[in-house]
């Protein structure tokens, strides 16, 4: 296990990944890059693992890529293009492991979350803020495009605000992050844990099988047209209504009782 990131699994199957290197202002350096990407590939097979919860230690969530270690990146004699392909395609492996991940996974963020730490936010399943936390992509601040912080942001917020974001590279606070759609709620910093909590634990409490197949088909069907989608949408729904804990949760629904989940 990496110092750098922690991970901490309850009894009710919740597993708190919490970015450990406030020095660096929990920079996605290579190391955090490492241990995101593994954290995420084990707990996506571990079924011990329900819901995931990403949160961070110190005054950031996080503050983007290293970018002292980006500029060492430029040592070759190609400027960097060699190690900033790597870097970038690691950083979008990371993001895309995320949605790819058959668990939930819940942001809990504090202070601020930029670049590539606002992509971050913007990648997980859900997010809800401290009232104190904000958020950016000021890439243009220093001449570059946040174009790979974009692509998760544009697929959580309407057109023009990501654009603002983009464009400006001003903070956004917390409450207006929430308006906007980048995460479901901004909450007081002494509630910021409770509250991620509560919700980690409803979804904790559902079947694990109809949460994997409910988060797949969800950010399949959001990139097909409306026919092909409403098709995918209803294979899926068959093949889910044929699985054991439909067949149970129905049952339990009519018979006013429990669900005895089998994960199956």
């Amino acid at each position: 296990m990496s110092s750098i990131l922690l991970r901490d699994l309850d009894a009710d199957g919740i597993l708190r990944l919490t970015l450990n290197d406030p020095a660096r202002r929990n920079a996605l350096s290579e190391a955090m890059l490492t241990a995101l990407g593994e954290a995420f590939a084990d707990a996506g097979a571990d079924p011990a693992v329900r819901v995931i919860v990403l949160a961070a230690d110190g005054p950031a969530f996080c503050a983007g890529h290293d970018l002292k270690e980006m500029t060492a990146g430029r040592a070759g004699d190609d400027r960097g293009r060699a190690y900033f392909t790597r870097i970038l395609t690691q950083c979008s492996a990371v993001m895309q492991s995320i949605v790819d991940c058959p668990k939930p996974v819940i942001a809990e963020v504090t202070g601020i979350a930029t670049a590539a730490g606002c992509q971050l936010v913007a990648s997980c399943d859900l997010a809800i803020a401290a009232d104190s936390a904000k958020f950016s992509t000021p890439g243009v601040h220093i001449g570059l495009f946040c174009s790979t912080p974009m692509v998760a942001l544009s697929r959580n917020v309407a057109n023009k605000h990501a654009m603002e974001m983009l464009l400006t590279g001003d903070m956004t606070p917390a409450e207006r992050a929430a308006e906007i759609g980048l995460v479901n709620r901004a909450v007081p910093v002494e509630n910021l844990r409770n509250a991620v909590m509560e919700m980690a634990r409803k979804i904790a409490s559902k079947s694990s099988m109809t949460l994997a197949t409910g988060k797949r088909a969800y950010y399949a069907q959001t990139e097909m047209p409306l026919a092909e989608a409403y098709s995918y949408a209803t294979k899926v729904m068959v093949d889910n209504m044929l699985a054991r804990d439909a067949e149970e949760g129905i049952g339990a629904f009519i018979g006013k009782r429990a669900p005895q989940w089998q994960d199956a």
